[in-house]
């Protein structure tokens, strides 16, 4: 590591010890945030981590969305966003004013809403869910209520298969998962890598999760390649360049090179250490949106 890189590394542990903060980073970040955060996860362990946490600031190095949840979950912890425009294009594709008139139109159905989605559309949902508990969760909603799931369609889709639910689903996506992951990227591994098992993330397309031979969460995608020495993986990169250096000794292949989350890319070691120096980019949710937005969080909590 060049000492540049050193020294960056050794202000922000300085900064974070100074300010009492903690660092809550993705799996898809950077390889090299990774070096200075205090956990690494996927969006539900995140959650929880924020919810348990005992700082004065939480540094979340992700996109809004999770910077939001962790501020529901920790409202007296000041957070601050790595970098403050990096968003979520699935949690755009569903809006407020849309899901409110859906609500209207639709009273009897409960609205399940993928972690991946803004405050404001928490606000309106009745349960959230990860992709690493929405099955578990889902089987435990009343079976004599239609569900509608917001905003990932493929996910949405995934769960109905696992649960046999009426479940009608948001016409979003994750463009990483859902345009540069396809069938024709599994046909290719196989015929390059026949010994490898291809696994990957619920996110994708059916087509593509229905040939796949293990789809799971960001998490179980990791322990299963924990335990498994040759795996083609169709998740956005930054997993599987954390993965591939935490097991050198194995096999582990993208499914797909174009699977780069641009708006994951956005933090650096320096955005890190910029943000927590001056306390940048602080996460400030209406209190009224709030205290809407945590019910289903907290229900996500109980039933998980």
């Amino acid at each position: 590591m060049a000492l540049e890189l050193k020294e960056i590394i050794e202000k922000i542990n300085l900064l974070k010890k100074e300010k009492k903060a903690i660092i809550l980073a993705h799996n898809y970040q950077p390889v090299e945030v990774h070096s200075v955060a205090d956990m690494v996860g996927d969006s539900f362990q995140l959650s929880k981590a924020a919810s348990e946490v005992k700082a004065d600031i939480i540094l979340f190095c992700g996109v809004k969305f999770m910077a939001e949840t962790a501020k529901l979950l920790s409202p007296d912890c000041k957070v601050l966003l790595s970098a403050g425009d990096a968003g979520c294009p699935m949690a755009d594709m569903a809006n407020a004013d849309d899901l409110k008139k859906y609500k209207e139109k639709n009273p009897d159905y409960l609205i399940v809403c993928y972690v991946n989605s803004s405050i404001e559309v928490k606000a309106l949902s009745d349960v959230c869910v990860t992709s690493s508990n929405a099955v578990r969760i889902v089987n435990k909603l009343p079976l004599n209520k239609p569900i509608m799931f917001v905003p990932d369609q493929n996910l949405g889709q995934y769960v109905q298969s696992k649960t046999n639910r009426k479940i009608d689903v948001w016409d979003g996506f994750c463009p990483i998962h859902h345009v540069f992951i396809n069938t024709t990227d599994i046909k290719k591994a196989r015929e390059i890598y026949p010994d490898h098992v291809v696994i990957v993330h619920p996110e994708c397309k059916p087509e593509v999760v229905e040939i796949a031979d293990f789809v799971g969460s960001t998490k179980e995608l990791a322990d299963f390649t924990e335990n498994n020495d040759k795996v083609v993986i169709g998740t956005e990169i930054g997993l599987i360049n954390m993965l591939q250096i935490k097991y050198p000794h194995k096999s582990i292949k993208p499914l797909s090179e174009k699977a780069i989350c641009v708006n994951m890319k956005k933090t650096s070691l320096n955005t890190v250490l910029e943000t927590l120096q001056d306390e940048l980019n602080q996460i400030f949710i209406p209190e009224d949106i709030a205290q809407n937005a945590l019910i289903p969080i907290q229900k996500m909590l109980e039933l998980n």
